[in-house]
């Protein structure tokens, strides 16, 4: 049962105690004080009725006046007892529920304000159920805090990118100004990748900001994930040709046709077969492997390169993270390849996943699309 509904069935348990206890000293404290009280009230009016009859209609009003007060003053020790028992269950309840959800609140108003720090202290003795929802508030506060320094490193990663091509820009005005550069084409011609390589860092930013917003565009057709794959090396073979790289395509004789959207599909292998290409020696191989997975077709770029250290591995599809920061900058990576393939393999229904063995062992990320 869910913590949740065992703290209702403990609230309502809690109430039926209470009333419980208030009916019983009711009920022992009326037979206490009527059976303590009666003989010493009726005896006097029944000796009375003994030695003068006629009295017998004063005497019955005498006794109902003082069965009255008897069952007045039960009422008043068992409502005593009944509020008592309820102060009692009214503490604990405020213990174990109200003082820690007014720790929460509290904290959840300075986590409002920017204070992602905050954290809620896990009560002792309060039961299981405030004590998970204690530790649930927390697990939240840690991952706002790690949200936050995404955030920052985000800012602070697109502005160290969008300052490196300025700063090479700025350093060929300023040198063709000064008369140190000639004016001549090949000068204009490296300014000019400067400026593409801005142009497609900017794109790429506004292509994740898109993709995490939910807004890409999907044109989903049914096609053979194998005739994607054979394009893509078509496309991609002069490349690895210049490299003295073998790239080749290895799936079954039969189509493994899969629901997706062909043209995202073919995006996702180039960036994966060019990082393959990219980390790749001469002499080496990149292999495009095609295979059914139960309801998914698996797609596997596999590499003979410099592989990737366990402890990068887990960081590879974030924003802006590279395992060699020098050597992508000079490559002209921008950082975030990994994780519009992963966002558009997302949002086809599939997943992306990478495994090496360690540097100098090759590396393979593959990733999935619905059959």
């Amino acid at each position: 049962m869910p913590w949740y509904k065992r703290l209702r069935w403990r609230l309502i348990a809690s109430q039926f105690v209470v009333a419980f206890v208030g009916v019983a000293i009711m009920m022992l404290a009326t037979r206490i004080i009527i059976l303590s009280t009666a003989p010493n009230i009726i005896r006097p009016h029944l000796m009375a009725l003994i030695n003068n009859p006629p009295l017998i209609s004063d005497t019955e009003t005498h006794l109902i006046y003082a069965f009255r007060n008897a069952v007045l003053a039960s009422v008043a020790v068992a409502a005593m007892g009944a509020i008592v028992a309820g102060v009692f269950s009214s503490y604990m309840i405020w213990r174990t529920i109200i003082a820690p959800l007014r720790q929460m609140a509290d904290s959840s108003r300075r986590i409002a304000d920017g204070r992602y720090s905050e954290r809620v202290s896990v009560p002792d003795n309060t039961g299981e159920a405030m004590a998970q929802l204690v530790v649930n508030f927390n697990e939240m506060a840690e991952a706002l805090e790690r949200v936050e320094q995404q955030r920052i490193a985000l800012l602070g990663n697109i502005s160290h990118e969008l300052r490196t091509p300025l700063t090479g820009l700025k350093g060929y005005l300023e040198g063709l100004l000064d008369g140190l550069f000639p004016g001549h084409e090949e000068t204009y011609g490296l300014m000019l990748q400067e400026v593409d390589r801005l142009n497609r860092l900017v794109e790429d930013i506004q292509k994740l900001s898109r993709m995490e917003a939910g807004q890409i565009s999907l044109n989903l057709q049914i096609f053979d994930v194998g005739d994607v794959a054979r394009r893509v090396r078509a496309h991609m073979l002069p490349l690895a040709q210049a490299q003295a790289i073998d790239l080749v395509v290895d799936g079954p004789d039969t189509a493994v046709t899969v629901r997706a959207d062909p043209d995202r599909t073919a995006q996702v292998m180039i960036n994966l077969v060019s990082n393959a290409l990219r980390y790749t020696p001469e002499n080496g191989r990149v292999t495009i492997h095609i295979r059914q997975n139960g309801n998914h077709a698996e797609v596997a770029v596999q590499d003979t390169g410099s592989g990737i250290p366990a402890e990068a591995l887990p960081y590879l599809f974030e924003r802006f993270y590279r395992v060699d920061q020098s050597r992508a900058r000079t490559s002209g990576g921008s950082g975030i390849g990994l994780t519009i393939s992963r966002h558009m393999v997302w949002a086809m229904g599939g997943d992306m996943t990478a495994v090496s063995d360690g540097p100098g062992k090759g590396s393979t990320f593959t990733f999935t699309l619905p059959l």
